[in-house]
């Protein structure tokens, strides 16, 4: 992760953004957040909260409805030079293989270099002379990836950029993060997956009503309350006990959050419980998507 400075003026600034279509309701509205040059910054929440929508008015590809947007000091359409976009499963051409789609994007994009097989060879991705119609998710997003990183601007909007990858790849995409704020690049991404929050300086988590927290991932998580793990099948006799009353089933067992008014050794006595600890990543994920401070 990045050493931050203030001292530059921000990569991007929005104010007021709201977006909506037609005569819907708005997917956002009054929305102001601004991204600091070299930061990393997630921007998470469930599916249809508009993260994706956000990103693609940050990149130019759609017009606010309300607000205003500055991209470097520009209006993002004039700042495209300055940026790459990944919106997911949007950017490989089906009827090219990857190699095609490779040598189509570099022509394309003014500040494409021929790291892409680098960056493709990092991520494992091989069956480069196969059509893309015929990868599996996590090979389009490998190439997705592959396209984008190797484009050198300083200010990289990737969408769900590890969806379909599994544990190692992740892993290697994150390391590719570290090393792009070390270069002092800015990138803001969207994620609905917990194991993405150790990759970011900052994270915004965002619903369809605008942003529900906004900090660095340590302060989040100490903002977060203690977690009750429960054991299997005692949880609804302690749900009072519990922020909204709600259990996740997650990998790590049955957990709940602490209710503000709760002692944790009064609960850790309660017939059930299994253990009152530290949130991890999921929970933290889970208490901001789902439960909200």
């Amino acid at each position: 992760m990045s050493e931050l400075s203030s001292d530059a003026d921000p990569a991007v600034e929005a104010h007021g953004l709201t977006k909506s279509f037609g005569d819907h309701p708005p997917v956002f509205a009054g929305v102001d957040l601004t991204f600091q040059r070299g930061e990393t910054t997630l921007l998470m929440g469930p599916n249809g909260s508009g993260k994706t929508v956000l990103l693609s008015c940050l990149a130019g590809g759609l017009r606010p409805s309300a607000g205003s947007i500055s991209v470097f000091g520009e209006q993002p359409r004039d700042a495209r030079s300055q940026l790459v976009f990944m919106l997911q499963d949007g950017l490989a051409v089906d009827d090219l293989s990857g190699r095609e789609n490779a040598a189509f994007y570099t022509a394309l994009h003014p500040d494409a270099t021929d790291r892409w097989q680098e960056v493709a060879d990092s991520l494992e991705l091989d069956a480069l002379d196969r059509r893309v119609a015929d990868y599996s998710g996590g090979m389009r997003r490998k190439l997705e990836l592959a396209l984008t990183l190797s484009v050198d601007v300083p200010l990289y909007l990737l969408d769900e950029p590890t969806a379909a990858l599994d544990p190692t790849t992740v892993e290697r995409f994150h390391a590719m993060l570290d090393d792009l704020a070390d270069a002092g690049r800015t990138v803001v991404a969207t994620s609905h997956s917990p194991r993405d929050l150790r990759a970011a300086d900052r994270l915004v988590f965002f619903d369809s009503d605008g942003i529900v927290a906004d900090g660095e991932p340590s302060a989040l998580r100490e903002a977060t309350p203690s977690v009750v793990v429960v054991e299997d099948g005692a949880g609804d006799g302690l749900r009072p006990l519990l922020r909204d009353d709600r259990l996740f089933d997650t990998d790590a067992g049955r957990r709940g959050f602490l209710a503000a008014d709760v002692d944790p050794e009064t609960v850790a006595d309660q017939q059930g419980v299994r253990a009152v600890e530290a949130p991890t990543a999921p929970d933290v994920f889970n208490y901001y998507v789902h439960i909200q401070p």
